[in-house]
């Protein structure tokens, strides 16, 4: 539930929010689902986080930042780190769980309503804390995924859990069209 004059600010978990979207196989069309917010109540803030490969001279997801931080978004990115397991496999680890943290409990004493995009149930104890000085916590993440992208102690602490799936037609991109071949458009364009 959302009154439109609540003062709402949005904090995505980016790497959380992709997987979340990929599993129910759609993207996410940012520009709507900052407009949906907007529509909901006065977005004061959307923030995105995510860890960014250092050395890579191209990362995937370079344009995605860009385009975030000239439409709207405030960007909390920070160098990921790159290892070798065990097993001799390449892994990156970016946490970013406390710098939304932080950001999200100075915000908490300016906003009415957080909206939370993650369902990693290490964020419970800050909506817990977010709750107590008053604010109402939305979590947006899915148990329609196999398995549930959403824990369950993150779910039973929010004040309104959003199904992604439901918000697929309002905030999702269009498919893409299939092209033949010879890479030209289909006959009937």
């Amino acid at each position: 539930m959302f009154y439109k004059d609540e003062r709402l600010a949005l904090f995505i978990d980016g790497s959380n929010l992709y997987a979340a979207a990929k599993s129910l196989g759609f993207d996410i069309d940012y520009k709507l689902l900052r407009h949906e917010f907007m529509r909901r109540g006065k977005l004061l803030r959307a923030f995105y986080y995510t860890a960014l490969l250092e050395n890579d001279d191209y990362s995937p997801i370079r344009p995605l930042v860009d385009w975030l931080n000239y439409n709207g978004f405030t960007m909390v990115t920070k160098a990921a780190k790159e290892y070798t397991d065990r097993e001799g496999r390449r892994k990156v680890k970016g946490n970013m769980d406390i710098e939304l943290c932080v950001d999200a409990l100075e915000l908490a004493p300016h906003v009415d309503h957080i909206v939370l995009f993650s369902g990693d149930g290490d964020f419970r104890p800050l909506l817990e804390a977010i709750q107590r000085k008053g604010v109402r916590v939305s979590v947006v993440s899915t148990i329609r995924s196999n398995p549930p992208m959403i824990s369950d102690e993150l779910r039973r602490q929010a004040d309104n859990f959003i199904e992604l799936d439901e918000l697929r037609d309002v905030i999702g991109r269009p498919p893409r069209e299939d092209h033949n071949d010879a890479g030209l458009p289909p006959a009937d364009s």
